[in-house]
């Protein structure tokens, strides 16, 4: 087992992995930029070096300042988390060069399935269904042009390299083709380095199912279930929940073995997760392999019982998975979501500033997935992402009920959040029968009555208001005091709903 590991990461990541590497008796090394001096990350560490300033290209970015601190800190190991460099191939080469183990798949692999492209290319080869679309970046827009006229409208302009959304396009006819092709080009050479494109088929209101793949350096490739990400705003996951709400034994042996044959064929080690289109006839369709750790990764921790980040830094160690396939049982019902500073009235436009209060939900049932703290700053360099919020109940009914009494005690105060989307969300018709596609939240976002439907913010919180007033005079009248002072206790609790429902 390794002595000391790098975290390449910051943020609520580099917390959960600095957990994982403590449990396991080994030291982790944090690296920060000049914007998170006093993160989270950086207090729980053993060791902290600053690598640069906020920009994440002058320091999160920046794999020879990364490798300088590996070295200086004597790590053997550096794991990358999500985001920045941990699906650029570069960074486990020159783990490699230095002779620091990189806790994921090997560069020839993330580059065969990082690649989307390159990912489908094989895919096809083994059989797996995709999308369909260009195998092949598209050249130049002439090209595209084409292939949009043979492919048919709607469809989408998508990344060669990345995720996450960036560099892809609806385009719903051929006089948006021109305009979507040079925003998402640059988009995408601006996030990844690389403005390369391809063309994929729209399909009419599908479920985004991903599998979640495991593989050891001896031999062993295996699937965890699956997990449904199709509740996303453009293009990016806002919930996620395992089981998936149509899935059954049948079509989760299918998408399984499906994923474990490409994974295999990839020669794939350490986690990856492989993403799947499911249309309206549940046939599935291979989408892309993300190389790394998930955002969602807690959903199926909770599910199996299993620890995947540690599981990916025994695997790096070179141990075998200490379980085979059909030792993987899924019990129960997991739902994640993601707390970030920002404005749900505003765009989701990001709020960064001082948390002046934060107090998470507990309980049976509830994780919290936390990188912030009372007190601290959220930059304005970086994702507005701040937590997880993850419950897991006997099944989806009783996780539900979980996850809306854990986002009626969760506050952060001073910033704003989604978590008032959040509670509207969980309440909608739809979520609640699990009838959702992946368009289906942007629509709810844009339809008028979606702000209006049920009782609006003021409504709930007049009423709170009134009730507790009536409450607070029939004790005074019940026991002849109407005209005593208010006890120090009931005094305080009228303090504590002002802040549970401030008026504006």
């Amino acid at each position: 087992m390794f002595r000391k590991v790098l975290i390449a990461n910051r943020g609520e990541i580099a917390v959960r992995i600095i957990r994982a590497c403590h449990e396991l008796a080994m030291e982790a090394v944090a690296v920060f930029s000049e914007a998170d001096r006093a993160s989270l990350h950086v207090r729980l560490a053993d060791e902290a070096y600053l690598i640069g300033p906020a920009p994440s290209r002058e320091s999160y970015l920046r794999i020879d300042r990364l490798l300088e601190v590996a070295r200086r800190a004597g790590c053997d190991a550096l794991h990358p988390g999500y985001g920045f460099l941990a699906e650029n191939p570069a960074l486990p080469r020159a783990c490699a060069e230095a002779g620091i183990t990189f806790i994921g798949p090997d560069a020839e692999a993330m580059e065969q399935l990082g690649s989307k492209t390159a990912a489908r290319q094989l895919a096809a080869r083994v059989g797996v269904p995709t999308v369909p679309g260009t195998l092949e970046p598209v050249p130049d827009f002439a090209r595209a042009r084409a292939e949009a006229q043979h492919i048919g409208y709607p469809l989408l302009l998508k990344a060669v390299a990345g995720g996450g959304g960036k560099g892809m396009r609806l385009v719903e006819s051929e006089t948006e083709l021109a305009s979507a092709w040079r925003t998402a080009s640059s988009e995408a050479l601006n996030a990844f380095g690389d403005g390369r494109l391809y063309l994929e088929r729209l399909l009419v209101r599908p479920r985004h199912v991903e599998i979640q793949v495991l593989a050891d350096r001896h031999g062993h490739v295996l699937y965890l279930g699956e997990r449904e990400c199709s509740l996303q705003r453009r293009h990016q996951k806002v919930v996620e929940e395992a089981p998936s709400p149509i899935m059954d034994e049948s079509l989760r042996q299918r998408m399984g073995e499906a994923a474990v044959r490409l994974a295999r064929a990839a020669g794939y080690t350490n986690a990856g997760t492989v993403e799947f289109l499911v249309d309206q006839q549940r046939q599935f369709y291979f989408l892309e392999v993300n190389t790394r750790l998930q955002v969602e990764h807690p959903v199926t921790e909770l599910l199996t019982g299993l620890d995947l980040v540690q599981l990916q830094i025994r695997v790096a160690a070179g141990e075998p998975l200490p379980f085979s396939q059909q030792q993987v049982q899924l019990r129960g019902h997991a739902i994640e979501c993601r707390i970030c500073a920002e404005d749900p009235d505003n765009q989701f436009f990001p709020c960064p500033g001082l948390i002046t209060d934060l107090r998470l939900p507990e309980g049976p049932g509830v994780r919290n997935d936390c990188g912030v703290y009372s007190g601290w700053t959220v930059p304005g360099d970086y994702d507005p992402l701040l937590a997880k919020l993850i419950v897991w109940g006997a099944d989806r009914r009783q996780a539900i009920a979980r996850l809306e009494r854990a986002l009626q005690e969760y506050r952060v105060g001073g910033i704003k959040t989604n978590l008032e989307f959040f509670r509207r969300l969980v309440g909608h018709e739809d979520f609640l029968a699990g009838q959702v596609h992946t368009r289906w939240l942007d629509e709810w976002l844009a339809a008028p009555v979606s702000r209006t439907t049920g009782p609006d913010e003021l409504q709930l919180r007049v009423a709170a208001l009134v009730a507790a007033a009536h409450r607070y005079a029939a004790a005074a009248s019940n026991h002849g005091q109407r005209s005593a002072p208010a006890s120090a206790w009931r005094e305080q609790g009228r303090r504590e709903l002002l802040d549970h429902w401030p008026l504006r």
